[in-house]
């Protein structure tokens, strides 16, 4: 292909990680880049209750049209945005190395045990309701700049989790005002396919987009969305799904947060493995 053209959203966070991506591109193929800035639904609603409204898709439906119309033939997504099943002639063919999955609590400085935390994921509002029961939570929406100036000038809660990821693509180690405190997987499990920035293109252009990806975030994450795929879970559903290595980190509203030891053969043979630690977890599949 003599030129790529890729599909992104408009935000700071989302063009960044285009940008690594076509920086990888143009190294590994030659080709020349460009770029299609879309606004997604999710980006228009800023309003909308992301939870009540259902997250699947909310962030990735534009930019998949576009590669359908063939008006792109790359889009870029953070991966834990895509739903478990994606539209008809669609495929992702690989990852950049994923880089920090955790997650983190962001804290006003001063405040030892916050007394409000505003998130709307299910996820981590769940996962941190276990260790800070008393606490009240609210939605927040919003680029990390903006979280950040909520939780620091504002005061709108007296803390927000952020993905590590997000952070440190940004530039961001530190916020004035603030406090950072990286949650470890027994504290909090990654949403599936955290810290990972999925390409995703058409069957046919798949060929000539399958190289020069991480292998080992294909294998992980792979995993990680076989389970999501099976129990029906968007972005903003209360699930957890991490592969670390040797070990499975798994959190789910229904069962609560387990681990479980993970092998090579398991983790290369997604759709079973997904299965077999469903059933033996108890849900119906």
């Amino acid at each position: 292909m003599k030129k790529i053209t890729i599909a992104t959203r408009k935000s700071p966070l989302a063009l960044a990680q285009t940008h690594q991506v076509a920086a990888h591109l143009h190294k590994v193929t030659g080709a020349e880049i460009e770029l299609l800035t879309l606004t997604t639904t999710g980006d228009q609603q800023t309003a909308w209750s992301l939870e009540k409204r259902g997250g699947k898709g909310l962030f990735t439906k534009e930019l998949e049209e576009a590669l359908l119309e063939g008006r792109a033939d790359l889009a870029v997504h953070s991966a834990k945005d895509l739903p478990g099943d994606q539209p008809e002639g669609l495929i992702v063919p690989g990852y950049l190395p994923r880089v920090d999955p955790r997650d983190v609590l962001v804290v006003r400085q001063g405040i030892d045990r916050p007394a409000t935390v505003a998130t709307g994921s299910p996820r981590r509002r769940l996962q941190l309701g276990m260790y800070y029961p008393d606490a009240e939570f609210c939605e927040i929406r919003g680029n990390v700049d903006t979280r950040l100036r909520k939780i620091a000038q504002d005061q709108v809660a007296d803390a927000t989790v952020l993905a590590a990821a997000g952070l440190a693509r940004l530039g961001i180690g530190s916020w004035e005002g603030t406090e950072f405190r990286v949650l470890g997987f027994e504290t909090m499990v990654p949403a599936v396919g955290q810290a990972a920035i999925a390409v995703q293109t058409r069957v046919d252009c798949a060929d000539e987009l399958k190289t020069g990806w991480d292998e080992n975030t294909y294998v992980a994450v792979s995993l990680e969305r076989a389970f999501q795929s099976l129990l029906g879970g968007g972005c903003h559903t209360a699930l957890g799904v991490h592969v670390a290595s040797d070990t499975l980190w798994f959190f789910h509203d229904q069962i609560g947060l387990r681990s479980f030891p993970l092998t090579e053969k398991e983790k290369r043979s997604p759709q079973n493995t997904a299965e077999l630690a469903l059933k033996r977890m108890g849900f119906a599949i």
